[in-house]
């Protein structure tokens, strides 16, 4: 007869493992001799190896009381069924170590593939890192919001780059306004680009102005960050507004206000 310590030291696994079989009923609890403590034979032995060897192939410890008692086609058809769950575990975890090893690279966190990649071409443009985070941001906020229309919207951003000369300028200005006073110059040229990339926009259909909702609290929120950036930001919008627009996330028409600008 052997001792709790003895058995452990014969299956290979550790004393506080085989308490922990028996409090969940894996290994049925032998009786105590006269000082008080567990004995146990052979056939404990036996069992105690059995359930080490499933549980280290992977098995989970809640079946392997199923696969002790189990008949050679039932044992067959669980080990199977088993093994798909582990391969799909498998298949988790390498899609897991993907995405961990690219969120080393930062921008990853939380963005599409097709987004980071248009960031990418953004700082090969020139584009600074201090602007570039407010862009992550925006994206991070906008993706949840558009899942399926992402890759499209990030298309298009794309084809304005390759054709437009005003928006690979347009980022240049917004890339150094942290550097800017309020009353810099370049707030106007600013303005100029943006209002006339709204009026292109609107004259070719791809966006539509009127009264914004403003009940819609994702927008309000784009709108803020927008303001709140940089003091150049309140001024820009300021001009837009004296122009005729109002919004940066949302346009709404302003009253009395001039949709473009004079000759």
């Amino acid at each position: 007869m052997l001792t709790i310590s003895q058995l452990a030291s014969y299956a290979g696994v550790t004393v506080r493992t085989v308490r922990h079989y028996h409090q969940i009923g894996l290994l049925p609890e032998p009786a105590r001799d006269r000082s008080g403590y567990r004995s146990y034979d052979a056939a404990a032995v036996v069992r105690l190896i059995r359930i080490r060897v499933l549980a280290d192939a992977g098995v989970p410890l809640a079946r392997v009381q199923e696969l002790l008692v189990a008949g050679p086609d039932e044992f067959a058809r669980a080990v199977e069924a088993i093994d798909k769950a582990l391969s799909a575990d498998i298949r988790r975890l390498q899609s897991n170590r993907k995405r961990i090893a690219q969120l080393a690279a930062g921008d990853h966190l939380a963005l599409p593939q097709v987004v980071v990649e248009y960031l990418d071409r953004l700082r090969g443009l020139g584009v600074g890192e201090a602007y570039i985070e407010l862009e992550r941001d925006a994206w991070i906020m906008l993706a949840p919001q558009i899942p399926h229309d992402i890759e499209s919207v990030v298309a298009e951003k794309n084809r304005q780059l390759d054709e437009d000369p005003d928006m690979t300028r347009l980022y240049l200005l917004l890339s150094s306004v942290p550097e800017w006073s309020a009353d810099d110059p370049r707030v106007v040229e600013l303005a100029d680009i943006v209002e006339d990339l709204r009026i292109r926009a609107v004259q070719s259909g791809e966006v539509e102005i009127g009264d914004a909702d403003a009940s819609d609290p994702f927008a309000a929120l784009l709108d803020a960050a927008m303001t709140e950036s940089t003091p150049v930001a309140r001024q820009l919008l300021a001009i837009l507004e004296e122009r005729g627009w109002r919004g940066w996330a949302q346009l709404e028409r302003v009253p009395e206000g001039r949709i473009a600008r004079d000759p």
